[in-house]
């Protein structure tokens, strides 16, 4: 197997970690729990790479961006926390353009570690989908189940 597709196997089984968790959570204590544990593992995975530049010393205009984008991706993970979940969506879906187009291919590449954006990439994605199925697909469910009742 070749190490690309091995980090985005290590990204998506660090991703199921991440979710099971945030459903035993969600169903063993209350929802907001398993879903404030989502928003603030997107808050980190954009920190992180605001941690990278720091380290790298890669100059004040690379720590704005990167400060930019930790703010885009917690007012993201901020607005799926109190308002609709697919903010959170959104911001897990929307991160890997960050990890892989920034950070792989783009300028970004000599701060943050390529296999963090590959694995990141692949993370990223499963956990938006994991969302938008529990918090759309689970959650319609029991409205149908009710009308058909009444």
């Amino acid at each position: 197997m070749s190490m690309i597709l091995s980090l985005l196997l290590v990204g998506a089984v660090g991703a199921g970690l991440l979710i099971a968790f945030s459903f035993l959570l969600s169903r063993f204590t209350r929802e907001i729990f398993g879903r404030s544990l989502l928003a603030i593992s997107l808050l980190i995975a954009a920190g992180a790479y605001l941690g990278f530049v720091i380290v790298a010393s890669a100059g004040s205009t690379w720590i704005l961006v990167e400060l930019g984008q930790v703010v885009a991706f917690g007012s993201m993970a901020l607005l799926g926390l109190r308002g609709s979940r697919y903010w959170l969506v959104a911001g897990w879906a929307l991160h890997p353009l960050w990890d892989i187009g920034v950070h792989y291919f783009g300028p970004g590449h000599s701060y943050a570690p390529f296999e963090y954006a590959v694995a990141c990439g692949s993370f990223d994605l499963v956990v938006a989908a994991y969302v938008a199925f529990a918090y759309g697909v689970a959650e319609s469910r029991p409205l149908r189940a009710q009308n058909f009742q009444s």
